[in-house]
């Protein structure tokens, strides 16, 4: 077995010897506070970024574009790995966590601009984004660098995905859907990793979110208002 599956399970040993008594209470059932649906990215670690390490308190969904959206016979539905835990395990908050520098994004912005070459599975995940980011690279800025386009791009797919769960019926009235974009480039501050609140249940105005949460209104910000 290769060193690094090797290394995998000497981590899973720690990992074992420390949680061995916090499943204590999760044996038959699951009850989480939060979905959190993250981009599918080696640099985002999607518990450690809120200090969790407590099993059951986050269901965390992960793919390429951080997208709630899923092609089905009848149509885009919300994602079966999001509406789980609100459909079947009482959970009423969904967070949509974009991060700087998504590959994703900037997979899907190539693809609009300038076309790209991907495997079939690749493409159709662009392909469910691209119907959703187009708009807003019509909308993008001139004379932006590419860098700064993509960043722009982050929050756009960020708010389209929060549109989606809250135009969605699959999605009980009263589900707390919230938006944010994870930093790990200085792009927001100079404290790397920070998440930066951007939506909030469809409301985008910086000013209005800050009167409205004055307990993380330092953690409520843009790149973009378009």
């Amino acid at each position: 077995m290769n060193e690094t599956v090797q290394d995998l399970l000497a981590g899973n040993a720690e990992h074992a010897h420390e949680f061995a008594d916090r499943f204590d209470d999760l044996q038959d059932a699951q009850h989480p506070d939060a979905v959190t649906v993250c981009c599918s990215d080696s640099r985002v670690l999607q518990d450690a970024m809120w200090d969790n390490d407590a099993p059951g308190h986050v269901f965390t969904a992960g793919n390429i574009g951080n997208r709630v959206v899923q092609q089905t016979e009848s149509g885009p539905a919300v994602s079966g790995d999001v509406l789980y835990p609100v459909a079947h395990t009482g959970t009423d908050t969904i967070v949509v966590v974009g991060h700087t520098g998504c590959g994703a994004v900037t997979a899907t912005y190539g693809a609009l601009t300038d076309g790209v070459d991907e495997p079939a599975g690749i493409e159709h995940c662009i392909g469910i984004l691209k119907p959703h980011l187009e708009p807003g690279v019509e909308e993008l800025p001139d004379g932006l660098e590419e860098s700064e386009a993509i960043n722009r791009l982050v929050e756009y797919n960020v708010d389209r995905q929060v549109d989606f769960l809250l135009d969605s019926d699959d999605v009980p009235d009263g589900t707390d859907v919230v938006g944010a974009v994870y930093d790990f480039q200085d792009v927001y501050s100079e404290h790397r990793g920070e998440v930066h609140v951007i939506n909030v249940d469809g409301e985008t105005d910086v000013e209005t979110l800050r009167e409205a949460h004055p307990e993380v209104a330092d953690r409520i910000t843009r790149l973009w208002t378009y």
